[in-house]
């Protein structure tokens, strides 16, 4: 019974933190998506497929800036997509094959505002990742798009370090 009781009691005090937390609001863009180098699905539909990826990205942004403060914006104009790999057709079917000659890239612009919806920092981006495959640890096997968070995280680190809430 008491330990039941400390059990409630730390689950509560880590619920009360999480409800406390804030993040910065995300906006994502995704211009002339038509027109991307590599948002190719393989055998799935693209449509679905380009919808299902956009929406992995866009909670992939809205879990980065949840570090930065609340009373932040974080707008991204995503203007390009290379998807690590490429697809081959292997049979009948068509497939992605990831080799190190298909690394991942991703083109965008970003701007991050504050309350009074000011541009504190802003640029455009291109990202790529030619040593995607020698990444020991990579944080997101297993996952979709794991090279490509991957590469977002390295970015996102590097360009708001000092801007992330301790």
């Amino acid at each position: 019974m008491k330990q039941s009781i400390m059990y409630l009691i730390s689950a509560l005090v880590v619920l009360g933190q999480f409800s406390h937390a804030q993040a910065a609001e995300v906006e994502v863009k995704w211009s002339n998506s038509d027109k991307y180098s590599d948002i190719d699905a393989g055998e799935e539909h693209r449509k679905h497929f380009k919808e299902r990826t956009f929406k992995s990205f866009e909670k992939h942004f809205a879990e980065l800036a949840a570090s930065l403060p609340e009373n932040q914006k974080l707008i991204l104009d995503i203007t390009d997509v290379d998807l690590a790999g490429d697809v081959n057709f292997s049979g009948i079917k068509r497939i992605r094959v990831v080799k190190s000659i298909y690394f991942p890239r991703i083109d965008f612009s970003y701007q991050l505002l504050n309350a009074d919806n000011k541009v504190i920092k802003g640029k455009e981006v291109s990202l790529k990742d030619l040593g995607f495959l020698s990444h020991t640890g990579l944080r997101y096997r297993n996952k979709t798009l794991s090279y490509e968070k991957e590469m977002l995280d390295d970015w996102f680190r590097e360009t708001f370090a000092d801007d992330v809430i301790k």
